[in-house]
Parts: structure tokens; sequence; C-alpha cells
């Protein structure tokens, strides 16, 4: 399958100012992270809270500067770019964001929303634009009645369509959606799934999925990368993921999702395993491995050397010394 987006060890280092008579240093949110995002394919980022998912939506956006590395749509290097073409890049790679309701402009009007990529880009005629806005709100589930509305007479469900409403008018080729159902309740969460997935199979759009949530991750995804401490520590398909994990981190982090247990009266449930410990601060990351100070499999050399990512054979990548020769 032809790729649409690459990243090559892209990095993004944040500064922090030193105290009295301390040194500065730097917070190393995305150190070294590498993937390629397959055309008519999901291609999600999976880890804790804080491992730099978003900061890597943000990089793909251009919404951030790089540290390092390279990013490269349809074979062309996006960090170079500019006029003409980021406003290109701009009409074909589009994100819905985390939040829903810090997304959208309080004192405009969702027809007003919705319009203004047109306008915008001017890809579409003024007479013409209010007939294509009711498509975008159709094909998202709401009707023509939300266009005078304003954003806070919706409930978090129906702000997250327009949000994705917002992101289709372009027709883009690469939608890169950040954490979009965290802010939603579970029922409505399923809905937005589901909408995501009736998109994609009709449009054919490349999407970037960014969440912690393991079993939609499961449900939409062809493949899977997962992040601990900025970087990349396992990458493969969804289904060989899933059904055997690799690297001890995303053993961890498969067993920590929760699971339905039924109790047999008389039954003794054992307790879920413990967890292995904090994950440290990225402003100082671990010499060698950075999961060694949490991993129960770790061996002497985890301590020196950090281990690179690479192929293990059908695919899959990781970064372990267990697997290194």
């Amino acid at each position: 399958m032809e790729e649409i987006l690459k990243a090559e060890s892209i990095q993004k280092y944040f500064p922090i100012k030193g105290g009295f008579r301390k040194p500065g240093s730097w917070l190393k949110a995305v150190d070294g992270v590498s993937f390629e995002v397959k055309r008519d394919a999901v291609f999600a980022l999976v880890g804790e809270s804080g491992c730099g998912k978003s900061t890597v939506a943000r990089m793909i956006m251009k919404l951030l500067p790089l540290s390092g590395g390279k990013i490269f749509f349809k074979g062309k290097d996006i960090t170079t770019i500019r006029g003409e073409e980021l406003k290109r890049f701009r009409r074909s790679v589009q994100i819905i964001f985390q939040d829903p309701f810090a997304s959208l402009n309080p004192r405009m009007r969702i027809a007003d929303t919705l319009s203004e990529p047109f306008i915008i880009h001017k890809t579409v005629p003024s007479r013409e634009i209010r007939d294509r806005v009711v498509q975008l709100l159709e094909k998202v589930g709401l009707t023509a009645d939300a266009l005078g509305r304003y954003p806070h007479e919706f409930s978090g469900g129906q702000r997250q369509r327009i949000c994705i409403a917002r992101a289709l008018a372009l027709s883009p080729e690469l939608i890169v959606a950040d954490e979009p159902l965290s802010a939603l309740d579970v029922s409505i969460q399923a809905q937005i799934v589901n909408l995501l997935q009736d998109i994609r199979r009709e449009t054919g759009i490349s999407l970037v999925f960014i969440s912690h949530d393991l079993k939609v991750v499961h449900y939409l995804s062809d493949e899977v990368a997962v992040m601990y401490l900025g970087k990349i520590v396992e990458r493969a398909k969804t289904e060989d993921l899933f059904r055997e994990p690799k690297h001890p981190y995303t053993e961890l982090l498969l067993s920590s999702a929760p699971k339905l247990r039924y109790r047999i009266p008389g039954q003794v449930l054992q307790a879920r395993r413990p967890e292995t410990g904090d994950v440290p601060s990225p402003i100082a990351v671990p010499p060698g491995c950075p999961f060694h100070p949490r991993c129960p499999k770790r061996l002497g050399i985890c301590d020196k050397q950090a281990p690179e990512l690479k192929e293990s054979g059908g695919g899959r990548y990781i970064s372990c010394h267990l697997y290194h020769e």
C-alpha cells in the first residue's frame, strides 16, 4: 500500500528554565519517532498520558515546529513548505481536536463555522456554500436546523459531530484525530466511532487515530504504534499486537485495560497484577531503555544502552533488548 504520510526520527524538545544557580534543561516530549501511514488505512498511536501522542499530532499539522527529523506528506517534506504549498497542505490534512467544547468558536453560528473553510480556500462558489454546509451536517447525522445555532446549544456528542463535519469540509486525504472521544460519554463514543468508520469506508480517507482507549483502537485501526516517554517501543498490525504483545510495556498496557468479570458464588477472584512503578519524568529520562525502571524482564544492558526500534519480522517493530541480538 502506498504511503501518504511518513515521519522520520521526529523530535520535539521544550526548554525548561533553570532556577537560581541551576542550569536549564529540556523536556523531551517526542524523541526520535518514526512511522508510516498508508492510504485508506487507520494508524493508531497509544500510550499513557504524557507520552507525546498529542505533540506528534500537532507536529503533523505544522502547529508545532520540529526540533529534529522530517515529516513527508505524499513524498513532500512539509517542514520546508511555505505559501501556496502550505495552503494546499492545509486543505489535504485536517485535525479533530480532543475537546469539542473548546475547539468551536462560541461567538460563531454553526453556519459560519462550517462556511469558513470554503471561503478561505475558495473551493466553492458563494451561492453554493449553504447547500454544501447542509450536506456536511447531514453526513454527520445533523440537520439544517443547526445552521443558526451556537455551540453552547449542542451536546458534547453533537459538537464533536460538527467538528468532524468541519474537518471533512475540504475533502481531505488525511485526518488526524487527537483523542476525539475522551471528553464524551461512553454511549456517545460508540456513535462517533461508528461515524468515523462509515466516513472512512465511504471516502477512503486515511486516519491517524490517537487514543488511550484500547478497545476503540482494536476495533478501528489497521496498525498500532505504542509510545512511551516520547519514543515508539512497539509497532505492529493491530491484530498481531493485541493477540501477542512483545514489548514488556505493551504487555503491561494491554493487561491494565479494564475487563468485565462475572463473579461465580464461592469463587475467589485473583487481584489484578500490580503496577510496576510510576512513569519517570520526561525532563529526567532514565539512561538506557526508558522503561527499564518498571520492566519485570530487564537485562543487565537495559540501564546502560537504549535499544533501537528494529523490525523483528512480519512488519512488527520492537525497541527491546530481549528481541535484539
